[in-house]
């Protein structure tokens, strides 16, 4: 598919990082409400609520940590390769919340403009790999000069 427009994928992953930490600090800001409730009402403890809220946290800061590791990798076929995994965890996630929960439209927003997003640069970045078979990386610009040189 032809894409004008050029998205390069650490974009899609820094998108995936801010809706992810939109998340995570929503849901440790009602965890942490939580907990000091069920603190004040039962005098200590820990309710299934407020560790379903702090388990949920926790995934999205171990996917934040994993979106950091994904910026730094150079090959564009691997980056194809993780963000069509991105793309189907997002819009799993899309899909989930409009079946179990309909009235968390924000979330269900973010999750879907981000899947959005990711498959627009799964697109573009097809077009990016197309272009790079056609061109020739430094060094074997060199190696052909060299051995130009030889004959």
């Amino acid at each position: 598919m032809k894409i004008k427009i050029k998205i390069k994928p650490k974009t899609s992953y820094y998108v995936s990082i801010l809706v992810s930490s939109v998340i995570l600090f929503y849901f440790a800001y009602k965890g942490i409400v939580a907990y000091l409730i069920h603190r004040e009402l039962y005098g200590g403890g820990l309710d299934t609520l407020v560790l379903l809220r702090a388990s949920i946290s926790g995934i999205m800061v171990l996917l934040i940590l994993l979106f950091i590791q994904f910026i730094k990798i150079p090959d564009l076929k691997s980056h194809r390769t993780i963000l069509r995994g991105v793309f189907i965890a997002w819009v799993s996630v899309f899909i989930v919340l409009i079946i179990v929960n309909l009235s968390s439209i924000y979330f269900i927003i973010f999750t879907g403009l981000v899947s959005l997003f990711s498959l627009l640069t799964l697109f573009s970045l097809e077009d990016q790999i197309k272009e790079e078979k056609n061109t020739l990386t430094e060094k074997e610009i060199y190696l052909l000069q060299q051995l130009a040189k030889k004959k």
